[in-house]
């Protein structure tokens, strides 16, 4: 399949070239503004963030081919979109994730670990989203673009509060909803879109363009940059170098701040690449060429942002203790992973209906009433 990426005749948002200078393209200039209170501290946490993450998922993606885990969905190489959009983000705001967000949730204060339960199997959720350690990140959606309509309709229930447009940046509040490319082709998320023009939601839609839904290269789903759908529902939309993790960052607090003061919903494109596979069911060498991987691999975001700090004076000491501390990590979520106890069976039937119901009571019964039947009392 052809892996050429349809273009658009204005270039996308960037900050940072490929080579960690700084060479911010015409269409970023509405967006530098908003890199002025950054500091070099903010600076070195996007940094730390994006190398966690990717530690995480090289670890998370070995648990699983060691059999801890049923599926993996890595986000290696889209580290930049989701660390700049992520901390764009405010306290207030709400996050529903897609399956892949992993450096979002470990930045909105979510146990990873929790992650690793869905992908186990052992939890509904992973984390509850009531609680505020969790930062408004809602659960894992598997359904392929449900959560846009579930973003959507939370952002029309914002608006109805009157918990957003009041002019007090520091308690309004925004939607931000990931979606990938594949999920464009979605009924859902086009309805969402629908909606939320219609109510004008406080509302961000990020879209991770990593240009391949499982096997389908985007220039099969769309004859026309993904960015411009949008703007067939009235939504204002930009596209933005996903892997510049300034540019990233830059043009969704932008697109936040205009969703929070009452400018309705907005869509971001972030242009990316899936390096690895879909998921660990998936084998993407029968189905893309390793020479446009690896001028992906070129454009690691990683890279290009380590080369930006070492350019600004960054220390060889905080490069290593950042490694450091990230295998630290890595090796507390392999042992607590290793540590988790499989839930009683009838765990599945919990949470189902708010109150008891006949039917689940005969589904639990008949489980229980299985299992005594199996040799030894279990299956």
């Amino acid at each position: 399949m052809a892996e050429t990426e349809t273009t658009s005749p204005v270039p996308p948002v960037q900050v940072l070239a490929a080579d960690g200078t700084f060479s911010p393209t015409a269409t970023a200039e509405p967006y530098l503004p908003y890199l002025d209170a950054l500091s070099d501290a903010d600076h070195e946490q996007f940094y730390r963030d994006m190398v966690t993450a990717r530690a995480f998922d090289i670890e998370a993606a070995n648990l699983q081919r060691q059999g801890q885990l049923a599926l993996w969905p890595p986000c290696h190489g889209q580290e930049g979109a989701q660390v700049g959009s992520g901390r764009a983000a405010r306290a207030q705001d709400h996050i529903f994730p897609s399956y892949r967000e992993h450096a979002v949730g470990l930045i909105r204060g979510v146990d990873l670990l929790g992650i690793i339960e869905v992908m186990r199997g052992t939890t509904h959720s992973g984390w509850d989203v009531s609680d505020p350690r969790n930062g408004n990140f809602r659960p894992y959606t598997l359904v392929i673009g449900a959560q846009a309509l579930h973003a959507t309709g939370f952002a029309m229930g914002v608006k109805f509060d009157g918990a957003t447009a009041t002019g007090n940046p520091d308690t309004d509040e925004a939607v931000m909803v990931y979606f990938g490319d594949g999920a464009t082709s979605q009924g859902d998320v086009n309805e969402a879109m629908v909606f939320a023009a219609s109510y004008q939601t406080p509302q961000v839609f990020f879209l991770q363009n990593n240009h391949w839904a499982i096997s389908v290269p985007v220039t099969t789903q769309s004859r026309t940059p993904l960015f411009e759908r949008a703007k067939g529902f009235g939504l204002p939309a930009v596209q933005v170098d996903g892997n510049d993790v300034l540019a990233s960052y830059a043009v969704s607090a932008k697109h936040l701040a205009d969703a929070r003061s009452g400018g309705g919903p907005q869509l971001i494109e972030a242009l990316t690449y899936r390096i690895g596979a879909h998921t660990t069911s998936d084998d993407p060498t029968k189905y893309r060429t390793q020479e446009v991987t690896d001028s992906w691999v070129a454009k690691d975001p990683i890279v290009r942002f380590e080369a930006y700090l070492r350019n600004k004076g960054a220390s060889e000491e905080f490069f290593s203790t950042v490694v450091s501390d990230a295998k630290e990590f890595t090796a507390d979520i392999r042992a607590r992973t290793h540590a988790i106890e499989d839930p009683d069976l009838t765990f599945m039937f919990d949470s189902v209906y708010s109150e008891d119901h006949p039917l689940m009571t005969e589904q639990r019964e008949w489980l229980s009433a299985y299992e005594r039947s199996m040799a030894g009392g279990a299956a």
